[in-house]
C-alpha cells in the first residue's frame, strides 16, 4: 500500500475524471483514490465512491450535499460541499497527485493551494495556465512541484522533450484536428448548430471543450499554456491542422531535427503517462498501424474564418492579464451558443470586445486575475443577450 501513489480528482465526473478513474482501476497495484470532486453529477460522483471508496467526495453544488452524503451513509467516505471544501482537502499530505479536470476558471484556486501544499499536478485544465501561467509556474518552481500536462498535445511536446535537457528548442508544433468544420466558410458557420459543433470527428471529450475545438479557441489555449509549460516566446509556437489526429505534436530543435508523438487518439494514454510519470506502463489500448493510415496529411489553420486561433495569439503576445480576459469571454459565449441563446460567430465577436473593453493589466496578482474574471464575466453576458442568432444577413 504505501508504494501507491495516491491520487485526488478534481472534476471526477467529467470526461478527463472518468477515464483517468478508468486508468486507475486497470492499475489498482500502483494507485489508490484520496479525494473525488464533481461539480453537480451526484448519481455518477456516488457510484465512483461507492466503487473507489475514496476517503473524501466534494460536491461543488451545495444542494446535492445531502443526498450524496446519505447515499454514502454506510461508507468510511466522508462528504464536503463547496469550492472552499475542494481548497482544503486537496491539501492533504496524504495526496500525491492532483488530476485538476476542473472545466475552466474554477479550477484555477484548487490549483494554487495543491501546489503550495506541495502536490505534482496532472495538469488537464489548462485555464489555470491560460489564465494565470506567470503565478502558477513560478509557485511550482518555489515548491519543488513537478506540472505534467495531460492534453494530447502538452504531453505530446512533454513526450518529445524527455532526455533532451540541455537542447534548445527552436519551435513547437501544435497539431490541431480542425474540428467538425475544418475547410468551412464563414458563411457556413453563420448557420451551425449546437448539435453540429458537437459532433467531433475524431475526440470524445465535454461540451465545453468540444465546442472550443470547432472554433479553434481549443488550439488558441493550448497556445498559450505551452508558452507557459514549456518556457516559450509567442514566435516558437506553430499550430498545424492535422485532420488524422495521429501526430498530437512535434518539437523542433536547433539543429532542424523534428521529434513527434503518435498514437491514435485516445485521451486515456496521455492521462496513464501523467499518472505513472516517468514510467511507461503497460496497457491494453488500442495499438496505431501504419497501414490502416496510409496518408497522413496538413494543412495550415484559417484564422481569418477561425478568429479565435488569432485572437488567442494577440492576448498571448500582449500578456498580463488578457490571456485571463479571454477565457472568461470564451466560457461566456460557449456557454451562450450552448444555451442556444447566440450563433456560433458571436462567441469570436465577445471575445474581442471584452478584450476591448475590460481593463489591461500588465503585471497583475492574484486579485486582479480574480476581479478581472468577474468583470468580464458580467461584460460577455450582458453581450450575450443582445448579440442576434446569426452575423450575416442574406
Amino acid at each position: 500500500m504505501s508504494n501507491k501513489k495516491n491520487i485526488a480528482i478534481l472534476g471526477s465526473t467529467g470526461s478527463i475524471g472518468t477515464q483517468a478513474l478508468e486508468v486507475i482501476n486497470n492499475n489498482p497495484e500502483l494507485f489508490g483514490i484520496y479525494l473525488l470532486t464533481a461539480y453537480s453529477n451526484a448519481d455518477l460522483l456516488i457510484a465512483q465512491a461507492l466503487h473507489f471508496n475514496p476517503a473524501y467526495v466534494v460536491i461543488c453544488d451545495k444542494a446535492k450535499y445531502q443526498y450524496i452524503k446519505e447515499a454514502l451513509a454506510a461508507t468510511s467516505v466522508k462528504v464536503l460541499a463547496g469550492l472552499e471544501a475542494i481548497i482544503e482537502t486537496v491539501t492533504h499530505p496524504d495526496i500525491d497527485v492532483v488530476l485538476t479536470a476542473m472545466v475552466g476558471f474554477a479550477g484555477l484556486e484548487p490549483t494554487i493551494a495543491a501546489i503550495k501544499a506541495g502536490k505534482d499536478i496532472a495538469l488537464a485544465n489548462k485555464e489555470t495556465l491560460v489564465v494565470a501561467g506567470e503565478l502558477i509556474t513560478g509557485l511550482a518552481k518555489k515548491h519543488g512541484v513537478k506540472i505534467l500536462p495531460v492534453d494530447s498535445e502538452h504531453s505530446a511536446i512533454f513526450q518529445c522533450l524527455a532526455g533532451e535537457e540541455g537542447n534548445q528548442i527552436e519551435k513547437i508544433i501544435l497539431t490541431a484536428s480542425g474540428g467538425p468544420f475544418r475547410g468551412k466558410s464563414f458563411a457556413f458557420l453563420d448557420s451551425v448548430t449546437r448539435e453540429d459543433a458537437l459532433k467531433h470527428p475524431n475526440w470524445v471529450m465535454g461540451a465545453k471543450i468540444t465546442i472550443d475545438s470547432a472554433s479553434l479557441m481549443n488550439k488558441g489555449l493550448e497556445v498559450i499554456e505551452a508558452k507557459w509549460l514549456f518556457d516559450l516566446d509567442a514566435d516558437q509556437i506553430d499550430v498545424i491542422v492535422h485532420p488524422q489526429s495521429i501526430i498530437h505534436s512535434m518539437v523542433q530543435f536547433q539543429d532542424g531535427s523534428i521529434k513527434a508523438q503518435m498514437g491514435l487518439p485516445d485521451m486515456k494514454l496521455p492521462i496513464q503517462y501523467a499518472l505513472t510519470y516517468p514510467t511507461r506502463t503497460k496497457n491494453s489500448f488500442k495499438r496505431f498501424d501504419f497501414i490502416n493510415y496510409p496518408e497522413l496529411t496538413f494543412e495550415k489553420p484559417d484564422i481569418k474564418t477561425f478568429r479565435n486561433l488569432g485572437l488567442a495569439f494577440e492576448a498571448l503576445k500582449q500578456g498580463g492579464n488578457m490571456p485571463c480576459i479571454i477565457n472568461a469571454a470564451n466560457e461566456v459565449a460557449v456557454a451562450g451558443f450552448l444555451n442556444k441563446s447566440i450563433g456560433f460567430l458571436a462567441m469570436s465577436t465577445i471575445i474581442e470586445q471584452c478584450m476591448q473593453y475590460i481593463p489591461y493589466k500588465a503585471s497583475p496578482v492574484l486579485d486582479d486575475y480574480l476581479n478581472t474574471d468577474k468583470e468580464t464575466r458580467i461584460f460577455a453576458q450582458n453581450l450575450n443577450q443582445k448579440m442576434p442568432l446569426k452575423a450575416l444577413q442574406f
